[in-house]
């Protein structure tokens, strides 16, 4: 994502580069190649204007320190604005109400429902809500049927009136329906239309009216640009939205409609969409999009995705199994299925900084641990807890079994004990340093707690 403008963006700093001072030539030169990387990335002409007039009057107004190069205060000015300019720090959800209802908006193509489902997970997983997903899209006929498998993947109860045709009262019953099996939340997920319409409007403000919703969404592509922007500008003139829902942002290389909603519409992004899976939801932080946007990575959220999939008591097992040189092909599966459960590979390896720039042109194939997988799983339960017996003979048989090459299960397998044989090495003291370390990073300010 904004793969784009965090190029053209370290074009500009260049021009800085070298110089003694900051001066109104030099900045303006630099800031005039940032404001067309921002058109280039389909942010408003008036919202590109405004940041470039404002990262100008802070740059010439600041005293650049020996020990800062110009260039480098440029980039902290910049990334100090863009943070601001995306609402400069997350906003969360209201969760007010017994229940609390939720309304969904937008488009159809937006992914509206989908991310209805991706909410209800989101809510139950990290804020220990009991949401109920409310099917009251009447005007597509397949809403229903999707919105009910969605529930399934990830474990919350529906309520549905197949046949249906007043998304009123199913909205009303719905909420009537949460009372009653002690849901907390109620998500709502309404119809949409290709594009906007006095139906639609009219249709949305009556059910806003009658559940009086705590929390109104805008789901939104972000992959239309500008046309995200004016969506959401129209639906905010009637219905007053709380915030917005971008989908698809993991493949906007521009970024036109994060930087511009918050300034034209004047209401936060409050979740962004960042793959296909259901666990692909992430709260908006405008500070660490900022990060990442200008090349610094994102390590605070890849941290946090690594503690969702972190077990502490799995992790202490596994621990004792390591010292023990006995980590095997099962706990190997294991880690590989919550590395998958964090996202998209190229994302995650993107917020590490510096990786970002590095793997911009590599094709990262989410299917890379396909071959490992098939591979265990063609192994015996006796070979799987047993690495060390795995000779020529059963290697063929798991390639075979795989249809893996003898040259990639040989690969793999070799692979495989160099990391066990360095995994148990790092026990011991090294690990008990390392354990006191993280402990003291704990009591850090700012640092994530493990």
């Amino acid at each position: 994502m904004f793969d784009n403008l965090s190029e053209r963006l370290e074009r500009s700093f260049k021009i800085l580069k070298g110089e003694g001072k900051i001066t109104e030539i030099n900045v303006a030169e630099t800031l005039k190649d940032v404001r067309k990387a921002l058109l280039e990335a389909d942010v408003n002409y008036k919202v590109a204007k405004q940041f470039t007039d404002t990262v100008k009057q802070k740059a010439l107004g600041m005293n650049v320190l020996t020990a800062v190069k110009p260039g480098q205060l440029m980039v902290k000015v910049v990334h100090d604005e863009l943070a601001a300019l995306m609402g400069g720090s997350a906003t969360d959800v209201n969760l007010t109400g017994h229940p609390t209802v939720i309304l969904m908006a937008g488009l159809n193509g937006a992914g509206k429902t989908t991310m209805s489902g991706k909410l209800a997970l989101l809510l139950k997983t990290k804020k220990n809500r009991h949401p109920l997903l409310a099917a009251c899209d009447t005007f597509r006929p397949a809403a229903m049927e999707q919105l009910r498998v969605l529930a399934e993947q990830v474990n919350v109860p529906i309520y549905m009136e197949p046949g249906a045709t007043d998304p009123v009262a199913v909205a009303q019953h719905a909420i009537q329906e949460a009372r009653a099996k002690g849901c907390d939340t109620v998500i709502v997920d309404t119809a949409g239309r290709q594009s906007i319409d006095e139906e639609l409007m009219v249709q949305i403000q009556q059910i806003k009216a009658a559940v009086n919703p705590h929390e109104t969404l805008l789901v939104v592509d972000a992959m239309t640009g500008q046309d995200a922007v004016n969506t959401a500008k129209t639906f905010n003139e009637r219905l007053e939205i709380d915030g917005v829902v971008l989908t698809k942002l993991d493949g906007d290389t521009r970024g036109g409609a994060a930087l511009s909603i918050r300034t034209v519409v004047d209401k936060p992004i409050k979740f962004v969409g960042t793959g296909e899976k259901m666990e692909a939801l992430d709260v908006f932080h405008p500070e660490r999009m900022a990060d990442r946007i200008l090349g610094m990575g994102d390590i605070v959220s890849l941290v946090e995705r690594a503690q969702q999939q972190f077990d502490e008591e799995e992790a202490k097992k596994l621990q004792k199994k390591i010292a023990k040189n006995k980590f095997d092909y099962n706990d190997f599966l294991g880690q590989i299925q919550q590395i998958k459960k964090m996202g998209n590979i190229k994302e995650l390896a993107s917020m590490i900084p510096g990786v970002g720039k590095a793997i911009k042109d590599i094709d990262i194939d989410d299917n890379a641990f396909k071959s490992v997988e098939a591979m265990i799983g063609s192994m015996t339960p006796y070979e799987r807890e047993h690495p060390e017996c795995i000779n020529m003979s059963r290697k063929q048989r798991i390639s075979k079994g795989s249809g893996v090459s003898m040259d990639e299960v040989n690969r793999v397998t070799k692979q495989f004990e160099q990391m066990r044989k360095m995994m148990h090495m790092m026990t011991g003291s090294k690990m008990a340093s390392a354990m006191k370390q993280m402990q003291r990073m704990k009591g850090m300010p700012g640092m994530p707690k493990f």
